[in-house]
């Protein structure tokens, strides 16, 4: 459908005013919880139970081994921490997408058209999920033990690599999602998609060289399940032996979001406002 999306307008429009704008938003959609403080309270603590359940989980099936497959235990649960924080900006900045499916179904979707601004930014900054922080601190703090454990140095070129590679993990995560979500635009029963992509981060806490030969190859080469964690870690926690794919994991990542993106776009470049 033609919408003011399509002009060059919003191109022009620099990242001081998106972030403006984008701050501008996420105000509102914040006051918007809080004033349920309730429902804001208990869906956090829900949040926080789930990952100390998953925490639980994970001390109960490697505690009892020094080792699996040549990974110390400390090494798992950094990469468990690690998994957890780059999950994060998906949790917290594309929300909106498991709505996505229910605008383009019944028709709503078209309000988001007709603004002169990026369709893509403007529909996903719509909403944040504060309760995704939780989740940050809880990882963070994970991520944080398991390095005391490890007696990694404390350098800033060592955090710099940390900071570079958990936004690469996050790149592809949030690619994930977003093609999952952008899939609705073809496909009516889509939903089963999303929830695939959600349920491939639980894979991301574990190094991919304890699964199979194929299962190493569908987590590397078509669900990035290892770039999420395993492959940009290995850069803190074996940088004597680093493979190639580390090193190509920030632009792999780069262009998996931004093909996720396109991807979306497209889809929307489609859409005609009919619903279904």
């Amino acid at each position: 459908m033609e919408t003011i999306n399509s002009n060059a307008a919003y191109r022009r429009k620099g990242p001081a005013f998106y972030l403006k704008i984008y701050l501008k938003i996420v105000a509102q959609d914040i006051k918007s919880k809080m004033s349920y403080r309730t429902d804001f309270f208990i869906s956090t603590i829900g949040m926080i139970t789930t990952n100390i359940a998953g925490f639980i989980a994970f001390l109960i099936m490697f505690g009892k081994f020094p080792s699996i497959n040549g990974w110390e235990y400390y090494e798992i649960l950094f990469l468990y921490g690690f998994s957890l924080i780059s999950i994060t900006p998906t949790q917290c900045l594309l929300d909106n997408n498991w709505s996505l499916r229910r605008y383009v179904y019944d028709g709503d979707f078209v309000k988001y058209c007709f603004r002169p601004i990026n369709l893509w930014f403007y529909y996903v900054s719509e909403v944040f999920d504060v309760k995704g922080l939780g989740q940050l601190a809880f990882g963070t703090g994970t991520l944080v033990y398991a390095w005391i454990k490890l007696a990694l140095p404390v350098s800033l070129i060592l955090i710099l690599k940390t900071v570079v590679a958990l936004v690469t993990a996050s790149l592809f995560m949030m690619a994930l999602q977003n093609a999952a979500a952008a899939s609705c635009f073809w496909i009516q029963n889509s939903f089963w998609l999303l929830d695939i992509s959600l349920k491939m981060k639980d894979y991301a806490k574990y190094p991919v060289t304890i699964f199979n030969d194929v299962f190493k190859f569908i987590f590397t080469f078509i669900i990035p399940v290892a770039f999420m964690a395993y492959y940009p870690s290995l850069a803190i926690l074996r940088p004597d032996n680093v493979p190639v794919l580390t090193y190509l994991s920030p632009f792999l990542g780069i262009l998996a979001f931004y093909g996720s993106y396109k991807l979306w776009m497209k889809g929307a470049g489609k859409y005609d406002g009919s619903g279904s």
